[in-house]
């Protein structure tokens, strides 16, 4: 495991060496990341949020058959999921990058 997270480190390394080299002086590899981990993380959100509408109007339409009231509850309840992971990993994600960098 200490190899792994040696190679990790170093790998990182060399990513932000590389971005120091290519006129990004006064840019760190948090600075370059967190706008791009926050952009696909609130595309998902939005995706998400999608979904639970998505499913409300698959609910909403469903007059009442079981088979598509489940499907419609189903897409419900990945919508919060997902919206809850996205949320989860956002907030991670800013706290171990403001934490590192």
């Amino acid at each position: 495991m200490k190899n792994v997270m040696r190679i990790f480190g170093d790998v990182l390394d060399e990513i932000d060496n590389s971005l120091n080299n290519a006129g990004a002086q006064d840019r760190g590899l948090g600075v370059v990341l967190l706008p791009i981990i926050n952009t696909v993380l609130v595309v998902v959100g939005i995706l998400a949020a999608v979904m639970i509408i998505m499913g409300g109007v698959q609910y909403t339409t469903s007059q009442g058959d079981a088979g598509k009231v489940k499907k419609a509850k189903d897409t419900i309840m990945y919508g919060i999921i997902g919206l809850i992971v996205a949320v989860s990993a956002f907030a991670i994600v800013n706290f171990v990058l403001d934490s590192l960098f």
